[in-house]
This record gives C-alpha cells, sequence and structure tokens, in this order.
C-alpha cells in the first residue's frame, strides 16, 4: 500500500473511533443530568452545519449514492430509536443508561470501517466523506426526533400528574 493511500484509510479510521468514544462517553455523562428537549435537538442542529461541505463539488456523491445512504442511516436510527428509553428520577426526566448503546456504536464503527475498506478502494474520498455525512445524518436526526417525541410526552404526563 502506498504511504498516501494508508495515511487516508487510517486517520479516518482513528478520527472515527475517537469520535465514537466521545459520543459514549458524553452519552454516559448525559445519563447524570436530567434532559431536555434542546439537549436532545442540539446534536442534529449542530451536526446540519456539517452540510456545508456539499458546497464543495467533489463531496456531492450521485443521487443513488445518496437514497442508499439515507436508507442506511434510516435503518441505523430505528435501531437507536428501539434502545433509547427515559425514566422519570425525582420529577426530572433522564435518559436510561443502555449497555447496548455501547455495543451499536461499536457495531456501526466496525460497519463504517469495513464499508470504508470495501468500497473506499471505488469511491473518491470526497464523494465518500459526503456519503458518511450524509448516512451519519440520516440516522441522527430521525433519533433525535423520536426521541424529542417521547420527551414531549413524558413532560406532558409530568405535567399533568405531578409526583410530588
Amino acid at each position: 500500500m502506498e504511504e498516501t493511500n494508508w495515511v487516508l484509510v487510517v486517520i479516518p479510521i482513528v478520527i472515527a473511533a475517537l469520535m465514537g468514544s466521545a459520543a459514549l462517553i458524553i452519552r454516559m455523562k448525559a445519563a447524570k443530568r436530567p434532559t431536555s428537549a434542546r439537549r436532545i435537538m442540539i446534536p442534529p442542529l449542530a451536526m446540519s452545519t456539517g452540510a456545508l461541505m456539499f458546497l464543495y463539488e467533489p463531496t456531492r456523491p450521485p443521487l443513488f449514492y445518496v437514497i442508499e445512504a439515507v436508507v442506511v442511516g434510516f435503518i441505523f436510527s430505528l435501531i437507536l430509536i428501539y434502545t433509547s428509553k427515559f425514566e422519570i428520577r425525582d420529577g426530572d426526566i433522564y435518559l436510561k443508561r443502555s449497555k447496548a448503546f455501547a455495543y451499536i456504536l461499536v457495531i456501526l464503527l466496525l460497519v463504517r470501517i469495513v464499508f470504508r475498506l470495501v468500497v473506499g478502494q471505488n469511491i473518491d474520498p470526497a464523494e465518500l466523506s459526503g456519503m458518511f455525512f450524509i448516512l451519519a445524518f440520516s440516522m441522527l436526526l430521525p433519533w433525535r426526533i423520536a426521541m424529542l417525541r417521547r420527551y414531549a410526552k413524558l413532560k406532558q404526563n409530568l405535567n399533568q400528574y405531578p409526583t410530588s
């Protein structure tokens, strides 16, 4: 493997592993504090700024790849939606800790690495970055919207039937 190709493969894998670890740590810390609608929706809003990458034409994948990334992202979001639960403690709403979340995150990382190694051979790295952004955003947005709906329902019940 050429020096340049090796760097193009290893660096994104290391970055993805670091980001996955950061997400896991943030999620575990978040479970210790009550959640809010704002905390639930900040990640997709912050991530949406990444769509600016598509101003750079080489990052724009063909329509078929976009559809593929959206579908895969949505499928992964269903897993996250299923494993994300809330609980009421001391009159506040908390995100329940889930052992499954850590496993899912590792599996997603491994899938991403394998995908990058297999498909990355045939797709331009900039285009592949665009696809991964679309996949990640397509996973994050439905998951967070589902969480927000569950949170709002719990909040409404909490306000309607106070525990104190």
